[in-house]
């Protein structure tokens, strides 16, 4: 089917994708611009999955204080080139992870980084929780997992509801991040401190 350059200047302003890509996905669509947006999307999205191996070296630290100096965080976002951590926007998605961050109180960047420890001590708990509740034997273990992974939404940063869009994680902000920029886009670290506690990172 053929598509007019009109077609594809309105799928490209919508998606931000290159003229051929629009062009394909156009005709793959029969000339239906929103499900040629959605085929974009997707495609975008596998391919920011295939670029989570690629390393990361480049990026820079942002920086946040809140609650008048009460509140400061670091974070380091990093990418693979110079050339996107100089961005306007790269910059701004740096600066509103360490607003997340602030904002959320996160303790470990993904679930990897919580110790075994922590993890047997949450589980011994949920279980014994579940038993007190009278809860069968036999979904016990799906219960434990259940819980866990509303633990892990609480206390890491990748698994929790996204501060300024809730209707996503910050997983899927970087996943997004990633199809967006063209390149493997991950927080490496981050550190929060409140006047008078405990460092909390």
């Amino acid at each position: 089917m053929a598509v007019s350059a009109r077609e594809v200047q309105e799928l490209r302003r919508k998606s931000g994708a290159g003229v051929m890509d629009c062009k394909r996905a156009l005709e793959e669509c029969e000339g239906d611009i929103e499900k040629a947006a959605v085929l974009l999307r997707k495609q975008g999205m596998a391919r920011a999955d295939a670029r989570v191996s690629r390393a990361a070296t480049e990026g820079l630290v942002a920086s946040y204080i809140h609650a008048g100096g009460k509140i400061g965080v670091l974070v380091e976002l990093n990418c693979e080139t110079d050339f996107v951590a100089r961005t306007d926007e790269f910059r701004e998605l740096a600066r509103n992870l360490a607003m997340h961050v602030a904002a959320e109180q996160p303790h470990y960047v993904q679930q990897e980084d919580v110790p075994e420890d922590v993890i047997e001590k949450e589980k011994e708990v949920y279980r014994a929780l579940a038993i007190k509740e009278g809860r069968p034997e036999k979904v016990l273990d799906r219960i434990v997992e259940g819980r866990l992974k509303k633990f892990y939404s609480g206390v890491c940063l990748v698994d929790q509801p996204y501060v300024r869009d809730d209707e996503k994680t910050v997983g899927e902000l970087l996943r997004e991040s990633r199809a967006k920029f063209g390149e493997n886009i991950l927080v490496r670290r981050f550190l929060r401190y409140q006047l008078g506690e405990e460092n909390e990172s």
